[in-house]
């Protein structure tokens, strides 16, 4: 506790640097994979080409990811840059999946009683069909958020500063307090994300409060 009271500023830094690597991929691959599991539910013939590519660039080791990125971006190996596009490929690959099931949760008869009253196209999906996966969305989209605060401490291995700065720098010189308080505010700041979401869940769509998203595609997403 000692080391703890003695780095609070150096354990907040860690934790701002942690927020400015994980929130960008979190956004990024909530709007990427939106027009990508749109498709994989609108063209049934490339459904299954979809998500299978998609969900393969999970399977990518985050560290071999790490070293490719640099040669394919031209970015310096140790650049926070690398390990926002890693952590937005692995956003895309969990959250493709659940916007296609989510679009696809949305009963027929909605669609098409929706279609009968004049709404077609971009109207039907903006009006419709979203607000209504929008439980199912905002699943996923935790999902997604509380695996990238968790990866993102991997950046510390390449020398990006965040959290995991205290797991390598309290294995190096032998301080438990500081590898705990790595942990233990990695834990907090994905409980953070996770009931900031529920809570703009709440606030955007209330109509969610009466339902519950169908656990049985979480539970096959994760």
């Amino acid at each position: 506790m000692t080391w703890i009271w003695s780095n609070l500023d150096l354990i907040w830094d860690r934790t701002l640097d942690h927020l400015v690597l994980s929130v960008p991929p979190i956004i990024l691959s909530f709007l990427i994979a939106l027009p990508i599991g749109w498709s994989a539910h609108q063209y049934r013939l490339s459904r299954g080409l979809i998500l299978t590519t998609v969900g393969l660039l999970y399977a990518i080791p985050s560290l071999p990811l790490f070293i490719v990125l640099p040669a394919i971006v031209g970015t310096n190996a140790r650049s926070p840059l690398n390990l926002v596009i890693a952590l937005t490929i692995y956003g895309v690959a969990l959250m493709v999946r659940v916007v296609s099931d989510g679009l696809a949760s949305v009963d027929a008869d909605v669609r098409q009683s929706a279609t009968a009253v004049g709404f077609s196209g971009w109207s039907l999906f903006w009006h419709v069909q979203l607000p209504l996966a929008g439980p199912v969305l905002l699943a996923g989209l935790r999902v997604v958020a509380v695996s990238t605060v968790s990866l993102a401490t991997v950046g510390a291995v390449i020398g990006v500063a965040s959290l995991g700065s205290l797991f390598t720098d309290g294995f190096q010189r032998g301080i438990q307090a500081e590898i705990v308080a790595g942990i233990i505010c990695t834990v907090l700041l994905a409980l953070a994300f996770d009931w900031g979401l529920v809570g703009l869940g709440r606030f955007l769509m209330p109509w969610s409060r009466a339902t519950r998203p169908p656990v049985a595609r979480l539970e096959a997403v994760k």
